[in-house]
């Protein structure tokens, strides 16, 4: 006779062990996946801190904030010119790609288009502090995660954020733009704790830029904009209310169009997707533009707001230099707040 240790598992036995170890899994993935993003989100706030810190090191030593687009820049570029940026980058231990850099020689043909010219060296590098490890790079080089804040609600205060561009007027801008130039620390009467400084964007989407109608992964639509149907640019808080609104109810069957969120060394005034977003509508909403105003979404009459893939809310690094997480539930009157720099608005930390 067999003893009874040498009995062997019977098929249930078997099948109740398989079960336990599926149950155990299904419980422990989560919690691993939750600890990765939490490494992960904690490298994106660090990375905004460090942004935050250059750019008060950048403020002691030229008693202004960096601008979001230098423009002119020195040679005819049809508006198109470095950003902040890569004057911050001998603040960010990036001091050889400061000195790499030739001032003289940045897109000479006045396209606009990215003819590199004499600084491929430093266009064509990849910065690693510059990219959140929460989002996969949708092209090799030259990605930014992170962006300045241009302003609260453009359409009636114009260039009111810390990161705006140095020229002081621009044809799209409808006339507004007399409010860039230079901002300083004094130039924030609404608190630099209040005030947005740096946030967070998915870079653009690889699909020649576009994303199309039904497209069922939600954070593609994250990375485009839409266009709405207001044939008009809208110049009052009624008509911020509107392109809200039309960009909210927009079906999931348009087509989102594309645009270079991302890039780290090229801007342009006029837009508020290179290198910058506003603060209009909430954190990973849709960014919208009007129709026939620009079809590409970059007008800054549309939305373009903060985005991310850390579940909830974007990053952001105030002018104060600390880095707060502003939830996608903020009230769009909230977010308007913070992103001006001399709104006179009373905006409570509860609240955001």
């Amino acid at each position: 006779m067999r003893s009874k240790s040498s009995r062997g598992f019977t098929l249930i036995e078997l099948l109740v062990v398989i079960a336990i170890i599926a149950v155990l899994i299904a419980l422990l993935l989560p919690a691993v996946q939750s600890a990765r993003e939490a490494a992960r989100r904690a490298q994106c706030i660090n990375n905004l801190k460090q942004i935050g810190l250059a750019m008060h090191n950048y403020e002691s030593s030229n008693a202004c904030f960096a601008p979001s687009c230098i423009y002119p820049s020195p040679l005819d570029s049809w508006g198109w010119g470095p950003t902040g940026l890569l004057s911050l980058m001998q603040f960010i231990e990036q001091g050889s790609m400061w000195n790499a850099y030739n001032v003289g020689a940045v897109y000479p043909n006045g396209s606009g288009s990215v003819l590199y010219n004499m600084n491929t060296t430093v266009f064509n590098t990849q910065i690693a502090s510059l990219l959140c490890p929460s989002d996969a790079p949708m092209r090799r080089v030259s990605l930014s995660n992170y962006v300045g804040n241009v302003g609260g609600a453009y359409q009636t205060s114009g260039y009111s954020g810390t990161y705006v561009p140095t020229a002081p007027s621009w044809p799209e801008t409808g006339g507004q733009g007399s409010t860039a130039g230079i901002v300083k620390m004094s130039s924030i009467i609404d608190g630099t704790s209040n005030t947005a400084l740096f946030s967070e964007v998915l870079t653009g989407h690889s699909n020649a830029g576009s994303v199309k109608a039904g497209d069922s992964n939600p954070n593609n639509w994250k990375r485009v904009h839409f266009l709405t149907n207001l044939k008009s640019k809208v110049t009052t808080a009624a008509g911020i209310q509107a392109i809200l609104t039309a960009c909210k109810t927009l079906p999931n069957t348009a087509q989102g169009q594309g645009g270079a969120r991302g890039d780290w060394f090229m801007s342009y005034p006029a837009y508020v997707n290179y290198a910058v977003y506003n603060q209009i509508a909430p954190p990973n909403s849709r960014a919208c533009a009007n129709a026939n105003v620009n079809t590409w979404g970059l007008d800054p009459w549309g939305t373009s707001p903060p985005t991310s893939n850390h579940p909830g809310g974007v990053n952001t690094c105030f002018a104060d230099g600390s880095v707060k997480f502003i939830k996608d539930s903020i009230s769009p009157s909230t977010f308007q707040a913070i992103g001006s720099r001399n709104g006179n608005e009373v905006v409570s930390a509860d609240s955001y």
